[in-house]
């Protein structure tokens, strides 16, 4: 014989206003609770009876409306990626591919684009932190950027600006590093290298900074 439930309650969430309990078989514990939306879809009032395989589709749009909500509010602090978002919703508990729905809800409305992602994050991260396209490259694959989209949005960066960001970080970093200048030479390219800067920005940056103190000196005798 089929599982029927027959709905003798509804109470509204005292917290979730949106969502609502659903008591059923004069049970004194709520069976289930179901946005609002879903409630008025599928008729949940007092009285209804539901069979096994309504029950399972009402559930299963529940948790895909809950991914969705869920996801919605992540969003809400900054930008994310398909990725974080799917990290983010498996441990909420949620169905696998209630989660994947959300996700493509969310492309589909605009509101989750990791091309769009990848690019804005690269060139801020390459203007506030002094990061070269390679480290910036590396650190969009660690946030589950596919390595595609990466590559381009690190190619989109000017090289001319990470030639001048790579210049910038050296001469800011020259007057803190310590030894002959043979070895402080050597101790700048390997940071900058270490920052994701190619070889070619790095000798420039290098002999700039090296530049840069001598420039100094010579407007500190100037000045005596």
């Amino acid at each position: 014989m089929d599982l029927i439930l027959t709905i003798t309650s509804v109470e509204q969430d005292k917290k979730k206003k949106q969502r609502y309990h659903l008591f059923v078989n004069d049970a004194r514990d709520p069976f289930t609770s179901v946005h609002e939306d879903l409630l008025i879809k599928f008729r949940l009032f007092k009285g209804r009876e539901i069979d096994a395989d309504e029950l399972k589709q009402i559930l299963h749009e529940d948790s895909e409306h809950r991914a969705y909500v869920l996801a919605l509010a992540y969003l809400g602090a900054r930008q994310r990626t398909e990725k974080e978002i799917g990290r983010y919703l498996a441990k909420k508990e949620l169905e696998e591919g209630a989660v994947r729905k959300a996700i493509e809800r969310l492309k589909r409305e605009g509101l989750v684009n990791d091309s769009v992602y990848a690019e804005l994050y690269a060139a801020q991260r390459m203007r506030s932190q002094s990061k070269g396209r390679r480290l910036l490259q590396q650190e969009l694959l660690q946030r589950g950027i596919k390595r595609d989209t990466a590559k381009e949005a690190a190619s989109k960066l000017n090289e001319e600006s990470e030639t001048e960001i790579a210049v910038n970080a050296a001469i800011k970093k020259w007057p803190h590093l310590k030894g002959e200048e043979r070895e402080r030479k050597h101790k700048l390219a390997a940071f900058l290298l270490r920052r994701g800067f190619p070889s070619g920005a790095v000798r420039e940056a290098v002999k700039a900074a090296a530049q840069s103190e001598l420039e100094d000196e010579d407007g500190h005798m100037l000045d005596n």
